[in-house]
């Protein structure tokens, strides 16, 4: 899914760059007329893919050819109880919550940001203003999955 998040330049322009990874930073109706495309097997489908060293999304990046007989497809918001993402559950033909604590969930976030460059300041502001805000949203205005998984 984080190959449809708008380019920092949209975001910029729309004031949301302070909360990229937030429900209304992505490209919603590209991702669903994607995921539509490919359960209509409509041919081979260019699809994105998200360069997080670099920060952006790389269109046309990978393809789904029409002998893929599985696709996974992760994300925060894919079963998000709110419309228009609450649509995209008619998608799926299982759907999987990966329950991780969310003491670990914070530190691989922090993990993340520090492996990508950023000061550990830095890094926890993020984590702090931004993630844990999309996790808790995620975590109170979901619907429930087909499963659960709880790594041990």
């Amino acid at each position: 899914m984080d190959g449809f998040h708008y380019d920092n330049a949209v975001l910029d322009e729309l004031g949301l760059r302070h909360r990229k990874g937030a429900p209304e930073t992505f490209d919603l109706a590209g991702f669903e007329t994607t995921l539509e495309r490919i359960r209509n097997d409509d041919g081979q489908v260019a699809v994105p893919v998200f360069d997080r060293p670099a920060d952006l999304s790389r269109a046309s990046a990978r393809m789904i050819s029409p002998q893929t007989r599985y696709v996974l497809v992760e994300g925060n918001y894919l079963l998000l109880d709110q419309a228009p993402w609450s649509g995209l559950s008619s998608l799926f033909d299982l759907s999987v919550l990966i329950d991780v604590p969310r003491a670990e969930l914070e530190r691989r976030l922090i993990q993340r940001w520090l492996d990508l460059g950023r000061s550990e300041a830095s890094a926890r502001a993020w984590v702090a203003s931004s993630d844990m805000k999309n996790v808790d949203l995620v975590l109170h205005s979901g619907q429930k999955p087909d499963f659960v998984w709880r790594p041990e």
